[in-house]
């Protein structure tokens, strides 16, 4: 089939992002912010920004200070501040709420924010296209450019392939997209961050990544049944003693409610359903009555990193940088990564802005391994 196909077309760029998650965002953002000039794009598989950002999200705002100083005085999608927290731990026919003084500081959320974390994305969208970013989402980066040992850029899927492998008559081939630096932040378990950890052997002498499964539904809760910036979060039932996970609840803008269910995917019985796990929670009877009279809005799933900071792989390969959760910047205890995601972008901009600036191309952004390793992620 290779020698078949015409050549791709090729846009150049001084820094290509895949993914416009809050990382890849962020990133995009401080790089504009640090110059206008430069040229950045970021290509994002998902129909539009934020179409596969699934999250139950509690935001620590301390990402969201650093990029955009003044957003508390803007129309943003950030509007619900967490005003009660509580955790339980269930038994089949009961829960026990555990005393707030009885978790460790870090689970606190105090301060935090309970958003859609796909609006939250499309709004930081916005600011980047206010800036000079382009940014193309439904295009997927599926394979990534190497030259002389460096990663130079991505290419962009074919569309119009048959199912024997050949083009058809709508055939439209993928668009090369090569820079002086490319940043990845696909989000857990990405494709081309796999052939990068593979290929430079970024996790030699660290832990393995682990992962677990979120399943979530967005409801409309009836009024009686809406508590606005509640936070509860619960282990135990229904998972069996050699699973593990937990739930969230989070009561937020109109009468929303963001709730989902979490299984490490270490779990022993093959037979277990992570998804009629979660049916069964929302019949416990300390959680059903949340329901009574509201409407299931939306539902899906997604991979979650759990492996921390023993899991995280080193940042850098020559030509480019893993970001967020590409990278398993998850804070497992305090079920919350997108300050970090975001934090990451920003310092992987700060190398690739400096490098540009020097006039290289395809080093490793050593700078911001270092800046990661003497940060607050």
């Amino acid at each position: 089939m290779t020698d078949e196909m015409p050549s791709r077309e090729s846009m150049e760029f001084d820094v290509v992002i895949v993914g416009a998650g809050p990382a890849g965002l962020a990133a995009a953002i401080h790089l504009k912010q640090r110059s206008p000039e430069l040229g950045v794009v970021v290509v994002e598989k998902g129909s539009e920004v934020g179409a596969h950002i699934l999250s139950g999200a509690v935001i620590d705002p301390i990402g969201l200070d650093r990029l955009l100083p003044e957003w508390r005085s803007e129309d943003t999608p950030i509007k619900t501040k967490v005003t009660d927290d509580r955790f339980y731990f269930l038994a089949e026919a009961r829960g026990l709420r555990l005393p707030n003084f009885m978790m460790p500081p870090l689970m606190s959320n105090h301060g935090n924010y309970i958003v859609s974390l796909g609006n939250v994305c499309r709004w930081l969208a916005t600011k980047a296209e206010a800036l000079g970013v382009e940014i193309y989402p439904g295009f997927a980066a599926t394979e990534v450019l190497f030259e002389n040992g460096a990663v130079v850029g991505v290419a962009t899927g074919d569309m119009g392939i048959a199912k024997d492998g050949k083009p058809r008559g709508d055939f439209t081939r993928g668009m090369e997209l090569r820079a002086k630096y490319t940043v990845f932040g696909e989000g857990a378990r990405g494709s081309l961050t796999k052939t990068l950890v593979d290929r430079f052997k970024l996790n030699a002498g660290r832990g393995h990544q682990k992962y677990g499964l979120g399943v979530k539904e967005l409801w409309q809760l009836a009024p009686d049944r809406f508590e606005p910036g509640l936070v509860r979060h619960t282990m135990g039932w229904p998972l069996p003693n050699r699973a593990g996970g937990g739930s969230w609840l989070y009561h937020f803008d109109d009468h929303l409610l963001s709730v989902g269910f979490v299984t490490h995917l270490n779990y022993e019985n093959p037979t277990l359903s992570p998804f009629e796990e979660f049916q069964r929670f929302k019949t416990h009877p300390d959680i059903r009555g949340t329901f009574e009279g509201g409407k299931r809005l939306s539902y899906g799933a997604r991979a979650i990193t759990e492996g921390g900071y023993q899991s995280v792989p080193k940042l850098t390969f020559p030509g480019g940088a893993l970001i967020g959760c590409a990278a398993g910047f998850v804070n497992v205890p305090r079920i919350k990564g997108s300050h970090n995601a975001m934090k990451t972008g920003m310092m992987a901009a700060d190398a690739a802005y400096d490098a540009v600036v020097a006039g290289r191309e395809g080093d490793r952004l050593e700078e911001y391994q270092t800046a990661y390793e003497n940060s607050w992620v």
